[in-house]
């Protein structure tokens, strides 16, 4: 296993990051302990979730994922080999069950960092992440800015710096974070901190062979202002493993079981993912392999957050990350990439 720090931290994590957001509904939790036990003996010490899983969202298992995740480190005794993420949300039709009239105040953060400690059994969360801007924005497959005139959001950085602040000054949080940001938002965040309030140390965005529009804007960021990203969805929701190619749809799969996780499933994505797969067998790879080891292969990436439904795909997608992409098939994805660029967002 490769180890990277977490940008201006001491924190040493794994390249590979375990994704959690399946315990709870499509994984049960002595599913959850097996992979979480398997990650950490394969040497994953980097673990994500967040106060909304599993997905789908709903008010019936809405902190699942976390009471999973407190369960494993009571009985187990590793929380301290652990880097726990997790994450506050944001507002949405789909989070009004979680609180009223939902926002990063001062008081909903403080609840939901509260919250999830109590889940998680622990008295600390090493990185916490706002889930996805609070503001009106392009997210979740909008691939452009939609202004509203009639938004009714008030820019409030400092703000929600000086809360998380608080959180870290008593120790309930150690670094911070931001997820599904845009360049204007990050940028703001990082201006905002100045040399007083707390720094947003990483972002964790979708990027895979589908959806590369992190390189536009937030990679230079990245680079010149030191944050790291954490690839979600390098996998496309498993698009990118080829098992939907054909119009197939195995049993107990996430498209199959929620279709309205329509991201990765336009036919531009599936005609991508053909030419994806037939690069990888000509050089002797899965699919899965050209897939992981792409991301692994971006300077700008910090750690690639892979989830599965069960532990022969973890065991897969840990196996896969091993293989180093040679200069030539760097360049052929770039061609397929060039001919189908972003077909997914």
């Amino acid at each position: 296993m490769d180890y990277t720090f977490l940008p201006h931290t001491d924190l040493k994590v794994s390249s590979i990051c375990l994704g959690t957001m399946t315990f709870g509904n499509q994984n049960t939790q002595a599913e959850g302990f097996e992979q979480m036990d398997y990650a950490l003996d394969r040497g994953v010490n980097f673990f994500d979730t967040a106060e909304l899983y599993p997905v789908p969202a709903n008010a019936q298992t809405q902190g699942e994922t976390e009471r999973i995740i407190g369960n494993w480190f009571q009985q187990s005794g590793k929380r301290d080999q652990v880097i726990l993420a997790s994450k506050v949300a944001g507002p949405g039709d789909y989070t009004k069950h979680i609180r009223e009239n939902l926002s990063f105040s001062k008081a909903h953060i403080n609840e939901a960092i509260n919250n999830s400690l109590k889940r998680l059994k622990t008295d600390y969360i090493d990185l916490y992440q706002l889930h996805w801007p609070e503001r009106n924005s392009n997210r979740f497959g909008q691939r452009g800015f939609v202004y509203d005139p009639n938004d009714p959001w008030v820019e409030n950085f400092e703000a929600v710096l000086s809360a998380l602040e608080e959180n870290i000054k008593c120790g309930k949080i150690r670094h911070i974070g931001v997820s599904n940001e845009t360049p204007w938002g990050m940028m703001r965040f990082l201006d905002a901190a100045g040399s007083n309030l707390p720094r947003m140390i990483t972002i964790q965005n979708a990027y895979s062979l589908l959806c590369r529009e992190f390189e536009t804007g937030l990679s230079e960021i990245c680079h010149r202002e030191s944050v790291g990203l954490l690839a979600y969805s390098p996998l496309g929701f498993g698009v990118l493993t080829g098992k939907y190619l054909g119009g197939k749809l195995p049993e107990k799969a996430r498209l199959t079981l929620f279709p309205r996780f329509s991201r990765y499933s336009s036919p531009q994505a599936a005609e991508a993912t053909a030419y994806y797969l037939q690069l990888a067998e000509d050089h002797g790879l899965s699919l899965t392999a050209l897939a992981l080891a792409f991301v692994k292969s971006r300077s700008f990436v910090t750690s690639n957050i892979i989830g599965a439904t069960n532990l022969e795909q973890l065991k897969e997608n840990i196996d896969a990350y091993q293989y180093t992409l040679s200069e030539q098939v760097l360049q052929e994805i770039d061609k397929i990439h060039n001919q189908i660029p972003n077909p997914a967002v």
